[in-house]
């Protein structure tokens, strides 16, 4: 039982709930199982508890609807925000708390028509690892991403819907490049907001309140003379124009950019007025990230996917597959997952693909050309997994679209 729940029934409940302990014991809970969000939304007739589990979510707890405005007070003490505003959004942090393991909260607090939605996202330093051998890369990927990080100038791309693994995998490669260089190397990172304090890295963080903008930080960056730069995220054609500059000036860029496929990057950045034959000479490689949840091993047992996913697996795939998938339990919270694996799409730019985005080629060209030239697809990767009885093939569906690989 959880200790929400535990608290819930016990006798100080009869006497009145205590809502920072209330508070707390969310928290706990969630912290426990290793969520990374905490959801708290009034509906219909109830306060909704859930907790965001390896990306998913999933029910804690359901709280009377009267309690809404007191919690959200609380969090809003936590976070230090205006506890009397209801009616605007407020966004706030709240500093490691021994008590509940070091851990930090960024708490967001949104108004709706029932009340306000409260979201705190949890970051536990201790619970990271910036190592890029565990990311569950596949060793291709890993020593084609690594030889790209060992390149003096370019840029380096990371895309993938939120949540799917940018941020780590972004400070993995700082982290690697720092380990290989130690203090020959001046890295510089522009972010919004700085999620981690990465250790010999100068990381600075935007402020639109006082015009601190992307574009402005590297304009000034570039004065700063780092031979590597990290760009948070690319949004708008200046922040492109000036980070594919970089790329071409002696600088290796390191940025992330939201596209609805690894190929899909180009067209991204030609709407945004980059000329093709500027992304052509500066991007040398576009990593796609997914994160997929990873069976339980307590409970996985054999299983055959429904008639209409096996018709997505290759024939001669078949007779060798060992199709698993996790019943649920305890250890996994019912939830027959346990843990998530990166499932990657590493496009390497070379000169046919060059050559491809020189003439402008759609994207669904593009992709033909990078599978010619070698490129394992997500799709087919994320098959892999589940062939090999990693995964579900469902979990493979929910994450990859077949049309991806």
């Amino acid at each position: 039982m959880s200790e929400t729940l535990r608290y819930l029934q016990s006798e100080s409940a009869d006497t009145g709930l205590e809502i920072g302990v209330l508070v707390k014991y969310i928290l706990i809970d969630a912290i426990k199982a290793g969520a990374s969000d905490i959801h708290i939304e009034p509906w219909e007739s109830t306060l909704a508890v859930r907790i965001r589990l390896n990306g998913v979510l999933t029910e804690l707890v359901h709280l009377p609807l009267e309690l809404m405005e007191k919690i959200s007070g609380r969090f809003k003490v936590l976070a230090n925000l205006v506890t009397y505003q209801t009616g605007l959004p407020q966004e706030g942090h709240a500093p490691a708390d021994p008590e509940l393991g070091g851990v930090e909260q960024r708490i967001s607090i949104f108004p709706t028509t029932r009340g306000e939605k409260i979201v705190v996202r949890i970051f536990d330093p201790s619970n990271r690892s910036f190592d890029l051998s565990v990311l569950g890369l596949d060793d291709d990927v890993l020593a084609q991403f690594i030889k790209l990080l060992a390149r003096p100038s370019g840029l380096i791309l990371l895309t993938g819907p939120t949540g799917s693994g940018k941020t780590t995998a972004i400070y993995s490669a700082l982290y690697h490049v720092v380990q290989k260089h130690g203090v020959a190397i001046s890295i510089a990172t522009v972010e919004d907001p700085v999620e981690f304090n990465l250790p010999m890295i100068a990381q600075a963080q935007v402020n639109l309140a006082q015009e601190f903008t992307y574009p402005k930080a590297l304009r000034s960056l570039m004065r700063q003379d780092p031979q590597v730069i990290m760009v948070g995220e690319i949004r708008d054609p200046e922040t492109a124009a000036i980070a594919v500059q970089a790329g071409l000036t002696g600088h290796l860029v390191i940025s992330t950019i939201h596209s609805g496929s690894t190929a899909g990057v180009f067209a991204r950045l030609i709407n945004m007025d980059i000329e093709p034959f500027l992304l052509s000479s500066s991007i040398i490689g576009v990593l796609g990230l997914r994160l997929v949840r990873k069976n339980c091993t307590y409970c996985s047992q054999p299983y055959e996917p429904e008639p209409a996913i096996l018709k997505s697996v290759p024939p001669e795939d078949l007779p060798n597959a060992q199709f698993r998938k996790g019943v649920g339990c305890d250890q996994c919270l019912g939830t027959g997952f346990s843990g998530r694996n990166s499932i990657t799409e590493l496009m390497s730019v070379d000169q046919v693909l060059r050559d491809a985005v020189m003439q402008k080629m759609p994207t669904k060209q593009l992709q033909q050309v990078a599978e010619q030239t070698g490129m394992v697809t997500m799709w087919q990767r994320g098959l892999r997994r589940a062939l090999a009885g990693q995964t579900t093939m469902e979990e493979i569906l929910r994450v990859v679209a077949m049309d991806e690989g």
